[in-house]
């Protein structure tokens, strides 16, 4: 059975007006298009649909029985495609994002804030998954795209990335910790077991892992570690309660703006840097739906829409992403030799 939509819709509208005339009218075509149409539909079906005179048309039983089910259904097909229409050409629907537990409690909310602002008829969701998952996810279509840490990782060439954030691993302590005295710490410092204690880090689910564990073993630093966290906010925890000295992706500002420190914690940026890049992350030679286009570049901080809200363009500070690195700034105090000394 070879059946068109079109001939479906024509065979509506002519039973709708009881009239192949005035139906021609409503399509822009010939009365005898209208008729060829109905015709084909009857013998594609084998069904006569309308009882023909010379001063009117009726629907036959079948007729009438098909034109209010196919009415219905035309109606729902139509209300999907527009729908869809929409949730491609404008800011609409819903888009999904896929995110670690880094990004999710810290570079993430401040942008899913800023979607809602700019496109209000649009839902963005988070999805927190371990990283692997995040990647299992984006290569299977469940999410539009991911939010990752360091994403460096087997079958990266599967995937597009962009970079975004660039993050430097510090160390969290007690403000009255001895090696809190400098401005930033040495690597080779958290050599000092007794210093040290036991160290306090990310897991491999939060996707910082791999970094962290890079530039331990490249300064030969072999503390214990006290516990590897999901999340920087249970991590801060157990430094606040004095189970160890946190080597995080924090901002070195982060206790003015970024991240709420515990009350007592300090922040000092280890050197030389190490940082834990930010990235999105979509498969690769896959397009991404306009309206989780539009989050996208607003996540990467590009031009905004230009239907997008004036105020909010003429604010973009908070799309910008911002990289912070040591090499472009003076170099920070390091405890001294007394101090170190001190500390052990």
């Amino acid at each position: 059975m070879n059946v068109s939509l079109q001939q479906l819709k024509v065979f509506v509208a002519v039973a709708r007006q009881r009239s192949f005339t005035r139906a021609a009218r409503e399509f822009d075509l010939t009365q005898s298009a209208v008729s060829r149409c109905v015709r084909e539909l009857e013998e594609a079906i084998a069904l006569r649909l309308f009882d023909r005179t010379t001063r009117q048309v009726e629907l036959t039983t079948a007729g009438s029985r098909l034109e209010r089910r196919i009415g219905r259904l035309i109606e729902d097909v139509e209300l999907t495609l527009r729908e869809e229409r929409a949730a491609h050409e404008e800011h609409t629907g819903v888009v999904v994002v896929a995110c670690d537990p880094v990004t999710s409690s810290g570079w993430l909310p401040e942008r899913l804030a800023r979607s809602a602002a700019l496109f209000p008829d649009l839902i963005v969701t988070a999805k927190e998954q371990p990283q692997h998952a995040v990647l299992a996810a984006i290569e299977q279509g469940e999410v539009d795209f991911g939010v990752l840490c360091d994403a460096n990782v087997a079958g990266a060439d599967a995937f597009h990335t962009q970079p975004l954030v660039s993050t430097p691993l510090c160390a969290v302590l007690p403000q009255t910790h001895p090696l809190a005295a400098g401005a930033a710490l040495h690597w080779e410092a958290l050599r000092n077991s007794k210093a040290v204690g036991q160290l306090v880090t990310l897991n491999a689910e939060a996707g910082t892992r791999n970094v962290t564990e890079r530039a331990l073993n490249m300064h030969r630093i072999d503390a214990a570690r006290a516990n590897e966290c999901g999340h920087l906010a249970a991590a801060l925890r157990m430094i606040e309660l004095g189970l160890g000295i946190g080597v995080l992706p924090v901002d070195p500002h982060a206790d003015s703006h970024v991240t709420t420190l515990p009350a007592g914690l300090v922040v000092r940026p280890l050197v030389p840097e190490v940082a834990v890049t930010t990235v999105l992350v979509r498969r690769r030679n896959r397009s991404l739906r306009p309206n989780a286009e539009a989050v996208w570049a607003l996540f990467a901080g590009k031009e905004l829409p230009a239907h997008a809200d004036e105020s909010a363009q003429t604010d973009t500070t908070a799309v910008k992403p911002i990289t912070k690195s040591v090499a472009h700034e003076p170099m920070p105090r390091v405890p001294d030799d007394e101090a170190l000394m001190r500390a052990s």
